[in-house]
């Protein structure tokens, strides 16, 4: 991880009175207010996105899983505050830029080390900040949509007791899945390095835009 980006994105999250305050400001989601809904339907194996292998093999540790953590995310106040002050915190760190005018490749997954990024590594930025607050990696799920464009698209699932949440990049909103308006292709799945299908007919082969 580049300490540059790192480094800023983390004196951002400055301690538990600071994240807890945030969520307490009068536009702020507050937990009470989320629904409680229903976890998105696992439908069988799925192919993974080739980049997302190649970040695997470049970092190991951000795709190792541990069956022996918990499957869901149990939200407390505490929790919930530290979510949205990284989804926040981290999509106004993270300049917008598709991999094709970034790097000059159609797409590669890693860790906005230079502080630029597009929809994948936003999200891959946040789940690495959420798992060193204490958040269960295995309860937070990179995942492949088809966004309102028609567009693959890339946005972080967190599974939890509450039903299944987004972190995405284009808003600082966090919505059930169902409520995004994308269609949900796959995601990383829970049980193995691997990907499990949700259920969209179209898969993308990229994710490769802001």
């Amino acid at each position: 991880m580049g300490a540059g980006l790192l480094k800023t994105v983390r004196g951002m999250l400055v301690g538990a009175a600071t994240l807890l305050g945030l969520a307490a400001t009068a536009q702020a989601q507050t937990l009470a207010s989320l629904p409680t809904e229903d976890n998105a339907r696992v439908l069988g194996d799925a192919k993974p996105i080739a980049a997302w292998t190649t970040f695997c093999q470049t970092y190991a540790a951000e795709c190792a899983l541990d069956r022996g953590e918990p499957a869901r995310i149990s939200l407390t106040p505490a929790t919930w505050a530290t979510i949205v002050s990284v989804n926040r915190r981290v999509n106004k760190a993270v300049e917008p830029m598709t991999d094709q005018d970034h790097l000059h490749v159609a797409d590669r997954w890693d860790l906005a080390e230079d502080g630029i990024g597009d929809c994948e590594d936003f999200q891959l930025l946040k789940r690495h900040l959420l798992a060193q607050a204490g958040l269960p990696r295995r309860a937070m799920r990179m995942t492949v949509v088809i966004d309102e464009k028609g567009e693959g698209h890339a946005v972080l699932t967190l599974i939890t007791d509450r039903g299944d949440l987004v972190l995405d990049n284009k808003t600082n909103a966090i919505l059930p899945w169902h409520k995004t308006g994308y269609v949900f292709i796959k995601r990383e799945s829970q049980d193995a390095v691997a990907w499990v299908s949700l259920g969209g007919v179209t898969s993308p082969v990229t994710t490769a835009n802001r």
